[in-house]
C-alpha cells in the first residue's frame, strides 16, 4: 500500500547530493531533497545558470511521462541544456508512481506534483527565482501534472503547506494527457468513479495560466479531439491557450530522433518563453 503519511522536510530541504556531470556548460547541477515520504526521500535534480544575475530568474518545472506508473525525473534534459544557460532555473521532478491496475487514480503523483511546485516558489529567495515566474511543463502523464498543478483544487499532501500556492505562472504541455473521461480520454479506468476529480479538462475555469500545448495529429493516448476541446474551452472563458498541431503520434515532439518535429518543437517552445517575456530572443 501506498503511504500516504507525508512529512514536508524542513531543515534538510537545500540538502544537496552529488549528481554526475555536476558542471556543465553554462549551467550547474545539483539534487535537491523537496519532500519526504515515510522513508523516501523525494527529489529535484535542480539546474541553475552559472551567470550571476541581480534580478530573480524564471523557472521551469518539468514533469516527465510514463502512464503515472513509471518514468524518469532524467526527462527533458535536452529542455534543460538548452534553458539554463540562457538564464532560466530548471527542475526536473521524481514522483511517486501508483499501480497498473485499474482503479489507481494518480492521487500520489498529483500531490507530489503540488508539493514540487510549493517546494520551488517557498524557495523562490534562496534560488534567486522568481515566485511569479515558474512555468510547470511535462509530457503524456506529465503534461497531465502540469495541467493539473495548474487548474485542479484539492489532491493536496494534507502535510504540505497549503498556504503556498502550486499553480504555476504559465503551462506547456507535450501531447498531455487533459481529459480523464470516457468520451476519449485517457485514463478512465485507472481513475475510477471519481475521475472528474482528477481530470484537468473538467476543472477549467477563467484565470488558468497561459497555456501552450504541442499536440501529435494521430495521437491514440492524448487524442487531438479532447485536446481540440479543452483548447476551445479554456478560450471560451478568456484563458490564453494556443494548441499546435503536429504530423505524429504520441510523445514525439520530446525526442530529437524526430529529426522534422522536434526543431519545430524546439522553435515554438524559445517562442512561448519569448512571448511571456521570460527568454531574450536568440
Amino acid at each position: 500500500m501506498i503511504a500516504r503519511n507525508n512529512t514536508l522536510l524542513i531543515a534538510c530541504l537545500l540538502m544537496v547530493i552529488p549528481v554526475t556531470g555536476l558542471a556543465e556548460e553554462g549551467f550547474t547541477k545539483r539534487r535537491v531533497v523537496y519532500k519526504k515520504v515515510g522513508d523516501r526521500e523525494l527529489e529535484i535534480i535542480l539546474s541553475e545558470p552559472t551567470a550571476t544575475s541581480d534580478e530573480p530568474r524564471p523557472a521551469i518545472v518539468f514533469f516527465h511521462g510514463g502512464g503515472w506508473v513509471r518514468g524518469s525525473n532524467k526527462s527533458f534534459s535536452d529542455r534543460v541544456q538548452r534553458y539554463a544557460p540562457r538564464g532560466v532555473v530548471c527542475a526536473q521532478v521524481q514522483y511517486r508512481f501508483v499501480p497498473r491496475e485499474p482503479n489507481n487514480p494518480p492521487v500520489v503523483c498529483i500531490q507530489d506534483a503540488k508539493s514540487a511546485m510549493r517546494w520551488m516558489r517557498s524557495h523562490a529567495e534562496e534560488l534567486n527565482i522568481d515566485p511569479n515566474r515558474i512555468m510547470a511543463a511535462g509530457s503524456s502523464a506529465g503534461g497531465h501534472l502540469s495541467a493539473a498543478v495548474g487548474l485542479l483544487e484539492g489532491v493536496d499532501d494534507p502535510a504540505d503547506d497549503l498556504s503556498i500556492s502550486p499553480k504555476p505562472n504559465a503551462m506547456l504541455l507535450f501531447c498531455p494527457v487533459l481529459d480523464n473521461g470516457p468520451q476519449d480520454g485517457y485514463g478512465h479506468e485507472r481513475c475510477g468513479p471519481d475521475w472528474r476529480k482528477y481530470s484537468p479538462a473538467h476543472h477549467v475555469a477563467e484565470g488558468a495560466p497561459p497555456t501552450l500545448i504541442m499536440a501529435g495529429r494521430d495521437d491514440p493516448t492524448a487524442k487531438l479531439s479532447a485536446l481540440k476541446r479543452f483548447s476551445d474551452a479554456m478560450q471560451q472563458v478568456g484563458n490564453d491557450c494556443e494548441l499546435m498541431v503536429f504530423d505524429g503520434s504520441h510523445s514525439f515532439l520530446n525526442t530529437k530522433q524526430q529529426p522534422e518535429n522536434y526543431p519545430k518543437s524546439v522553435e515554438a517552445f524559445d517562442g512561448f518563453l519569448v512571448k511571456l517575456g521570460w527568454l531574450d530572443q536568440e
